[in-house]
């Protein structure tokens, strides 16, 4: 199994992405590249500081990263997290196309053996 330096950055990151306003506010800033606050939040119908929380839990995901810039904090996506995450998912897509493989191979031989079980002599059948 893939190894992670720090387990607590794949929940982090995969507690963040549990919530669709926080996919699609990452999926805004991977059109955009960067953005502000109000930018971000002026496709969402709630609060300001409601829609400030979900950038707190996707900034301690480490998912954005904000600046300063004058009097905004323009906010930007941050790709490392969801590589992590996209490299531990991949390791369980590889074991699991390995499995499917497996079980096409035996499908497969199922198929071709005769009366569909593998190895089993005719001699061996008590109807004959």
């Amino acid at each position: 199994m893939l190894n992670t330096s720090d387990p607590h950055i794949l929940d982090a990151t995969f507690a963040a992405l549990a919530d669709p306003t926080r996919r699609a506010v990452l999926a805004q800033l991977a059109d955009r590249g960067e953005a502000t606050v109000t930018e971000l939040a002026e496709p969402f119908d709630m609060s300001l500081p409601g829609f400030s929380r979900h950038l707190k839990v996707l900034e301690k995901a480490g998912l954005i990263e904000r600046s300063r810039q004058a009097q905004f904090r323009p906010c930007k996506i941050n790709p490392e997290p969801l590589k992590e995450a996209s490299d531990w998912l991949a390791e369980y897509r590889r074991l699991w196309e390995a499995r499917f493989d497996r079980l096409d191979a035996l499908l497969a031989e199922l198929q071709s053996a005769p009366e569909g079980v593998p190895g089993k002599d005719e001699d061996d059948d008590p109807s004959h």
